[in-house]
């Protein structure tokens, strides 16, 4: 891929950087393109690699900033009943204006 914006001293378009994470399904799990002048956050690829791993084992989203240890979100579709079995660590529910009960947070599962 090539970058049409950020060119080099000859003219040309620079290549973009890319990141490909592939599950064991063989399916992309996950792409980040990042323009030539831009380097790549390691950090923030391994930070989706673990986000990845967890989610494919348990029933709950990361956050944006999120870090290994830290809250999770529990997915929609956990009913409010299952919430105890699913999670023993607890679950806390965030209000929200709508006063809807939809986004509730649990300490990180082990996975």
């Amino acid at each position: 891929m090539i970058d049409p914006v950020e060119k080099d001293a000859a003219g040309l378009p620079l290549t973009c950087r890319a990141v490909f994470i592939i599950g064991p399904d063989k399916t992309l799990k996950l792409s980040m393109l990042y323009p030539a002048t831009c380097g790549r956050n390691f950090r923030e690829i391994i930070r989706c690699v673990d986000s990845l791993q967890l989610t494919e084992s348990s029933r709950v989203a990361t956050p944006a900033d999120w870090v290994q240890g830290g809250r999770c979100m529990v997915v929609p579709s956990v009913k409010p009943e299952d919430e105890m079995k699913l999670f023993p660590k607890g679950v806390e529910v965030v209000p929200v204006p709508s006063g809807r009960q939809y986004l509730r947070l649990t300490p990180q599962p082990d996975a």
